[in-house]
């Protein structure tokens, strides 16, 4: 990385820090924007990435999507252009030297205003998959820094946010390996209909949905639909149906104090002993001991 990047990562672990001294993820005066800080490694953690920018300024962070690994640091940014089950860990941090990251919300009108407005050209029919990493540049880290800052002067925050977020997107799409973004922002793609069914299956993940008619719902073949879905998340729609629904049952049962039958029948299982063998088989500890541990480790 050059001497500039560097001094302007170390700017922006500086803001970050200061902006938040304790360990977690912080939503901020700038809708969209979070700050995430962690004195430690982390156990595997699952969640559900949305549309997103994470820009690391301290610290890596491997995050796994179906079979596959994604790590990304200072030297790198990771996007994300649809929702997609993964499981996250922060895999270098330290008391002294905390796992410090900017995660931006982004908007898919808003990147479609601005492929249009700045005759981005696509490369290809294929969005390819829905997470890419990217090697950072100082274009982007300075816009970046530029939007941090402006948590010193919340006042013109409603004024400058926007406009910067906007450029924020500019840059990220001038990376030719950002075409996935510019895919899933046009009406009528292909990926944006396969993003609609991402959607049906995140609203909708504990009812019975048949492949066929999320097939239909996106205006494909069987074929096409299960090609172009695991394209984009490395996994069949099942597979993705399966870990929702999964993630909601290990919150409830963390969260709400639910018997493992109640929370596999919430989440759309009908059978409790079939949810424990796929509880387990995802999490490595069968729900109770799984939730045991999780309690006892936080």
């Amino acid at each position: 990385m050059e001497e500039l990047s560097m001094e302007q990562i170390k700017e922006l672990a500086e803001l970050i820090e200061r902006h938040v001294p304790m360990d977690g993820t912080f939503e901020t005066a700038i809708p969209g924007l979070r700050l995430v800080r962690s004195s430690q490694i982390s156990e595997p953690v699952y969640s559900v990435y949305e549309p997103s920018l994470c820009v690391v300024a301290q610290g890596s962070k491997l995050v796994m999507l179906g079979e596959e690994n994604y790590q990304y640091d200072t030297a790198s940014y990771l996007t994300a252009s649809v929702h997609l089950p993964i499981t996250g860990q922060i895999i270098k941090a330290s008391t002294e030297n905390p796992y410090l990251c900017v995660n931006l919300s982004l908007d898919m009108t808003q990147i479609f205003e601005v492929v249009q407005s700045s005759s981005q050209v696509i490369s290809s029919e294929s969005p390819g998959r829905g997470l890419v990493i990217n090697i950072v540049n100082d274009s982007l880290i300075e816009v970046v820094l530029r939007l941090i800052r402006l948590l010193d002067t919340p006042q013109d925050i409603p004024i400058l946010a926007a406009s910067i977020k906007r450029e924020i997107i500019y840059r990220v799409l001038q990376n030719d390996q950002n075409d996935s973004l510019k895919h899933f922002a046009l009406v009528g793609s292909q990926a944006q209909r396969i993003a609609k069914v991402i959607g049906i299956l995140n609203r909708e993940f504990s009812q019975s949905l048949r492949v066929d008619e999320l097939a239909r719902e996106a205006s494909m073949s069987l074929s096409s639909f299960y090609s172009h879905f695991k394209e984009v998340t490395g996994m069949s729609p099942i597979q993705y149906q399966k870990q929702l629904r999964l993630q909601e049952a290990r919150r409830l049962l963390l969260t709400e104090n639910l018997e493992a039958a109640e929370a596999a029948f919430q989440v759309g299982y009908e059978s409790p002993s079939y949810f424990n063998r796929e509880y387990s088989r995802m999490f490595g500890l069968p729900p109770m001991k799984d939730i045991k541990r999780l309690r006892e480790m936080f």
